[in-house]
């Protein structure tokens, strides 16, 4: 029975990383989409928030993603009068999603997810050896 815990804690947390994974690569795809007409706001950054949550039939909390939002603030400004989304005084707002950052959330959750994976295989295997011992 633990090691059943095991693999579905495991595969929970990789569940949430995969999640916060396909959201940084969204947000690195559109960092440079700005809106579409003139002052019209560009692409937001999307953030992941994650939750425990009890599992009571297992009787463990997992995690899972509670919400995707988007980061508030500001955007940032460059000017270009002859940009399409250019406002009256020539400046476009861009996403205000920074490539940087962005990279070191998809670095952090990979490893997040690698050590999921890790725990997972290493729980696949101490059933095969059980189930070896047992014939």
């Amino acid at each position: 029975m633990d090691l059943d815990r095991a693999l579905r804690i495991s595969a929970a947390g990789m569940a949430a990383q995969s999640t916060r994974l396909r959201v940084v690569a969204e947000n690195l795809a559109n960092r440079d989409s700005t809106g579409e007409a003139p002052g019209a706001d560009p692409y937001r950054r999307r953030t992941v928030s994650f939750a425990n949550r009890l599992d009571r039939a297992l009787g463990a909390e997992l995690v899972d993603v509670s919400r995707i939002g988007t980061e508030p603030g500001d955007f940032p400004t460059r000017f270009d009068p002859a940009h399409p989304a250019a406002d009256a005084n020539g400046y476009v707002k861009l996403p205000n999603v920074n490539s940087v950052v962005e990279v070191m959330d998809m670095r952090e959750a990979q490893r997040s997810y690698s050590a999921n994976l890790s725990v997972l295989e290493t729980t696949r295997g101490m059933l095969t050896r059980a189930i070896e011992a047992l014939r």
